[in-house]
């Protein structure tokens, strides 16, 4: 039965990572120009829900919507459709292989494209939008109160919404501290993994947390030494935030096994 779930949990994640590519691609645009609605050859991209959702491949051309010269700034890239697939499955099969089925795996399903998205389009274009960092904020908290309702949940919701609120405060002081380095978009992130990572646990909050800045230290430092970037460039923390969050739930899902 578990190794079902792991390979349903594998199934869904490739489903959702091929979709994903679509809003990843609509989203990677600097802070002051309008979300994509055209493919590179500037046809309108249509579809459910106003064009976010579908494949990422333009209708009339044939062409996929995630090719770099989509009039994307500098630094932005062309997420390839397949390897988005590949990394929403991976995490979503390692996410069911560690909670099992327990009731709060259906929210990690749920968080594991949108942070991919999100990861993606801070890789690109150094942003974290509002339109996804403030609904899987709000989301997140919601969905594990619902879950706390259940039967074998394995977590605490108010640990999970003051866990929120502590990363998030923790954020906003390394904000103020340097503004240049840490952007705001990460601090409305963080409050979503806080709450993931309190569900399970003050200690697996810190582990995830540190996780996340440890990773993010040593590629700026990697970049520095290779000369790829200066002390002062700014940086995409985002995903390693993301990577550190999603390490971190692995470890309390397992650990409340």
């Amino acid at each position: 039965m578990h190794a079902l779930l792991i390979a349903l949990a594998a199934g869904y994640g490739i489903a959702v990572g091929l979709l994903a590519t679509r809003p990843l691609f609509r989203l990677a645009v600097q802070p002051d120009e309008p979300w994509r609605a055209a493919c590179p050859d500037d046809h309108p991209i249509t579809g459910p829900a106003a064009g976010w959702l579908g494949l990422a491949r333009c209708g009339p051309c044939g062409r996929a919507v995630t090719d770099a010269d989509g009039g994307a700034a500098p630094g932005a890239y062309g997420p390839n459709g397949v390897l988005v697939a590949g990394v929403c499955a991976l995490a979503c099969a390692g996410l069911a292989a560690a909670v099992g089925s327990r009731p709060e795996l259906a929210v990690w399903l749920l968080l594991v494209p949108l942070s991919v998205v999100l990861a993606g389009v801070d890789l690109a274009v150094h942003r974290l939008p509002d339109v996804l960092t403030l609904p899987m904020a709000f989301g997140s908290a919601a969905l594990l109160g619902g879950a706390a309702l259940l039967p074998g949940a394995a977590g605490s919701w108010s640990r999970a919404v003051f866990g929120g609120l502590a990363l998030g405060a923790a954020y906003f002081v390394l904000f103020l501290i340097n503004p240049a380095g840490m952007g705001f978009g990460d601090v409305k992130l963080a409050v979503t993994l806080g709450v993931a990572l309190g569900w399970y646990g003050w200690d697996v909050l810190f582990l995830g947390a540190f996780t996340g800045l440890l990773l993010g230290a040593f590629y700026g430092v990697a970049l520095v030494l290779t000369r790829r970037a200066s002390r002062k460039a700014a940086l995409a923390f985002g995903p390693f935030m993301i990577i550190g969050a999603g390490a971190g739930v692995l470890v309390g899902g397992l650990a409340a096994g």
